[in-house]
């Protein structure tokens, strides 16, 4: 199977037309139709609708897609190992959720480059899911997610257990409800724990997935929000945000997992 053809499926799904995707990979239209024509051959089923408006996957297409993403990746990830610079002699693939990073990640990563001075590094966003199917395949050495992958092909371990804290844009005591307050939906564990803190019956006008942005959004708009410790107290010893007294904290723990063969070359990510 041609890699080439994968990439030209790909970009084919992403812009949605074949013109579109020849211009983006340099290449004639014809070439593209080869590449799709190739592909479709080998699998034996039809992957695309192709009109003069653009392109659909069939239903074949979209059961491809995921490992065709896969393929991909792994294809770039081989490339970067063999190319490393002068001085680097591991490439480690590291996957974060999106909600992690900035309380954790980002810190975890920093760390471990300044230990591992002959390794480069580099960070892939993504959701329990998508980590698992990246670890399985190789794409990915280690993850860290909001809940552990259990398997015989992985091994993972409690990472950490983030404190969250009720902050506000302005000082005040803990009420019944914030007419400013911003729900920061952090998983199954914390939603039950704040549904038992805060059992009323009101809805936050606004709501993210992403503690980070909700932050954004409190420095930009105000208001209040469950917070990781890690990442209000800076901002409460500045001054810019203020706990909230007399509020209940939350607790959530995360997980970081790996594939076991990773562990052989970089045996830091192990207990």
């Amino acid at each position: 199977m041609n890699i080439a053809a994968i990439q030209t499926f790909l970009c084919v799904v992403r812009t949605k037309n074949l013109n579109s995707a020849a211009a983006e990979m340099n290449v004639t239209q014809s070439a593209v139709t080869a590449r799709l024509d190739g592909l479709e051959q080998v699998l034996g089923q039809k992957l695309l609708v192709r009109s003069r408006k653009g392109a659909t996957m069939t239903k074949a297409g979209f059961a491809f897609l995921e490992q065709a993403e896969v393929i991909a990746r792994t294809w770039e990830n081989a490339k970067a190992k063999v190319s490393l610079p002068r001085g680097i002699t591991n490439l480690f693939s590291f996957a974060c959720d999106p909600a992690l990073w900035g309380s954790l990640g980002e810190a975890w990563v920093k760390k471990a480059k300044a230990s591992h001075p002959d390794t480069a590094f580099e960070v892939w966003s993504g959701h329990t899911p998508q980590v698992q199917s990246w670890l399985q395949s190789g794409m990915t050495d280690a993850g860290l997610l909001t809940e552990p992958i259990v398997g015989p092909t992985f091994q993972s371990r409690e990472f950490a257990t983030e404190q969250l804290i009720q902050v506000s844009t302005t000082p005040r005591q803990a009420t019944a409800w914030d007419p400013g307050y911003v729900y920061v939906d952090y998983g199954p564990a914390v939603r039950a724990q704040h549904v038992e803190a805060w059992p009323g019956d009101n809805t936050a006008r606004m709501a993210f997935s992403n503690p980070d942005w909700a932050l954004r959004y409190l420095l930009a708009q105000g208001g209040s929000a469950y917070l990781p410790t890690t990442m209000a107290a800076p901002l409460i010893a500045e001054r810019s945000l203020f706990a909230v007294e007399g509020a209940v904290d939350f607790t959530r723990k995360t997980y970081l997992a790996w594939r076991p063969a990773s562990a052989a070359s970089f045996p830091w990510i192990a207990p």
